[in-house]
């Protein structure tokens, strides 16, 4: 491993707008279908928003992603996620502001680039054919379409997927695919974690064969200049979590997902110096 490899990307996570999403994600406990037994807002205000934004500052994220829960922006949310861009912006906190908003028109990526968000962050979630098992209110090609609109805009694509909704390994190699032909900045891998209220009830994949979807990510979308591990690293992995930068990747979420806890920071922190692993101070470093 050289000293290339040995810096890690950090992004932090804020969850404006949560569990009130009418689409039947299977594997989602943001939908309102499942009620799931989590914290459900219309937005956070923009002074909390900016707290969290010094927050990841301040625990060495160069990531920071707002993600609104429902199908994709309406005008509304593209006011909204404006006007906290534009308020973060004016923070000179250098952070990448990545927007995660569901499906999107050429026209509001447009206006989330001209308010300052730096990146867009949409995932395929799984392969064309297998996508029908797990979202019927909405179609894979809607989604595939959002991310050629990003690159379009202008803005960095953040483009990524689940494992472990059941899914075959070609399925898992149609995802990657799909992915590497949108020639995506980042690819987020998340695993799936499981929740007693969602249709889908257990992770189908082993810890030994999500670190080979690791390997298989990298080696299918080589030209991604991070793999991050998000969401489901802790459960998936356990004591072996900081394996996965053995397996190549190079970016991991830190602090709190959407609607389950992360691990603690500092903790995170800790064990990163500890393997002799350095922070990155920017997305290029």
């Amino acid at each position: 491993m050289n000293d290339n490899q040995k810096k890690i990307f950090l992004c932090a996570i804020c969850n404006v707008e949560s569990g009130t999403c009418n689409e039947d994600c299977k594997f989602c406990t943001q939908s309102v279908k499942y009620k799931a037994d989590i914290q459900r807002y219309k937005t956070k205000s923009i002074e909390q928003i900016i707290s969290e934004a010094k927050m990841a500052k301040e625990n060495q994220a160069i990531g920071f992603c707002l993600v609104t829960a429902g199908k994709g922006l309406t005008a509304q949310r593209v006011e909204f996620i404006c006007e906290v861009a534009i308020a973060i912006k004016k923070e000179n906190l250098g952070l990448n502001l990545i927007a995660c908003n569901g499906t999107a028109t050429l026209p509001q990526l447009r206006e989330l680039k001209k308010a300052g968000v730096d990146s867009y962050n949409h995932n395929l979630e799984s392969s064309s054919s297998y996508y029908p098992n797990i979202c019927t209110t909405h179609t894979w090609q809607e989604r595939f379409q959002t991310c050629k609109d990003v690159k379009t805009a202008g803005l960095n694509l953040v483009c990524g997927g689940i494992f472990g909704l059941g899914e075959t390994q070609e399925d898992r190699l149609s995802m990657l695919k799909d992915i590497a032909s949108l020639e995506p900045i980042t690819v987020p891998i998340n695993f799936f974690h499981p929740n007693a209220a969602l249709p889908i009830v257990e992770n189908s994949i082993s810890k030994e064969e999500a670190f080979e979807l690791i390997k298989l990510t990298k080696q299918l979308i080589p030209n991604a200049s991070k793999i991050m591990v998000a969401g489901g690293r802790e459960l998936m992995f356990g004591e072996d979590q900081y394996n996965v930068f053995n397996y190549g990747a190079n970016s991991i979420v830190i602090g709190n997902y959407l609607t389950t806890s992360g691990k603690n920071v500092s903790k995170d922190l800790e064990e990163l110096e500890k393997l002799g692993y350095s922070i990155a101070s920017n997305c290029e470093s």
